[in-house]
């Protein structure tokens, strides 16, 4: 063995033994992370859009942090005992994806800091008292998916430009009364715009879904389209299954549904989202305070297709929309 690979593998070893040390100490940092859907295999967390760029910044699990991770198998209603979990295990800061992930640790803690990622209309629901000076212990990249639907439509209607129905599901308790009329209002002008009559179907439980599908196809839409939301991310794939049954082009929020059918996602890059997410939990971890971080909107777009919907359909997708796709399933 060489001088320099001696030198090499003992700094290794000294730097992992370090590690372990401060560990023991209580030195190395906690982030908790609290989910509202199912716990991954191992190997997709650790390609995970939040764990990559954390190592990338120099944060890697069991050695300069260690990641409490909590889920809440699409239950939302664990979501505030999770939190409280995260707290008693003493976390530093605490990184949250979904509003009701959100609202369960801000209402758990208001001194450790809180990172969200797809939590739309921060301001509206209370979470920060301004997007540029948040103020409290909250801060994070916001989701733009309500203030996306009119560009939803208008894909809609380059899919299909015969299309003058579209149906639209809401889950009217998910969020505040105020926000839900003011999506409904933006999305039934962006529609009429377009020369497309909007008519929305409410769904409350997994149970409702049977009749919300039936008045649907009572109502002869050739479109589908949702406010996203728990419920709906849940049962995403029972909602794609019936949109291509119908032949209905469903347009959603999140590369998962994409993945379960929907035959087209238009949102913020998702990935980008959770880069952004992990330098501000780098930046907590170094000392910055979430009050003065402010509220981020996501700085890129991402548009994919799904082929094999589509065939199975048999649609065809026009040629200008596949050029602009940043992804296709085939």
């Amino acid at each position: 063995m060489n001088r320099r690979a001696f030198v090499t593998g003992l700094g290794a070893v000294l730097a992992a033994a370090t590690a372990a040390r401060a560990q023991q100490a209580g030195n190395v940092p906690r982030v908790g992370i609290l989910l509202p859907g199912f716990r991954p295999s191992p190997e997709r967390i650790a390609r995970g859009p939040f764990i990559v760029p954390m190592r990338e910044l120099g944060w890697v699990d069991g050695r300069s942090v260690v990641f409490e991770r909590r889920y809440a198998n699409e239950r939302p209603e664990l979501l505030p005992m999770l939190a409280r979990e995260l707290i008693a295990s003493r976390v530093d800061v605490i990184v949250t994806s979904s509003t009701p992930a959100t609202r369960a640790a801000k209402e758990a803690t208001a001194t450790i800091p809180i990172v969200f990622s797809e939590v739309s209309q921060p301001l509206s629901q209370g979470f920060a008292a301004s997007l540029t000076r948040p103020g409290g212990n909250v801060t994070g990249i916001a989701d733009v998916s309500l203030e996306l639907m009119p560009k939803r439509f208008e894909l809609l209607k380059e899919l299909v430009p015969g299309a003058t129905r579209v149906a639209l599901l809401v889950e009217p308790e998910y969020y505040l009364p105020n926000i839900i009329q003011g999506v409904l209002n933006d999305s039934k002008r962006a529609s009429r715009a377009l020369g497309l009559r909007l008519e929305t179907f409410e769904v409350r439980t997994s149970e409702n879904f049977d009749a919300a599908f039936a008045r649907i196809r009572q109502s002869r839409a050739e479109g589908l389209t949702f406010i996203d939301s728990l419920l709906f991310f849940g049962q995403r794939a029972r909602i794609a299954d019936f949109a291509i049954k119908q032949r209905l082009p469903l347009v959603a929020a999140l590369p998962e549904q994409a993945e379960a059918g929907a035959l087209l996602v238009y949102n913020g890059n998702q990935r980008q989202i959770w880069r952004q997410a992990a330098m501000y939990v780098d930046r907590i971890l170094r000392g910055a305070k979430p009050a003065d971080l402010p509220v981020q909107d996501p700085t890129a777009f991402e548009l994919i297709i799904n082929r094999r919907t589509a065939r199975a359909m048999r649609l065809t997708i026009p040629p200008s929309l596949l050029l602009r796709a940043d992804q296709v399933i085939e």
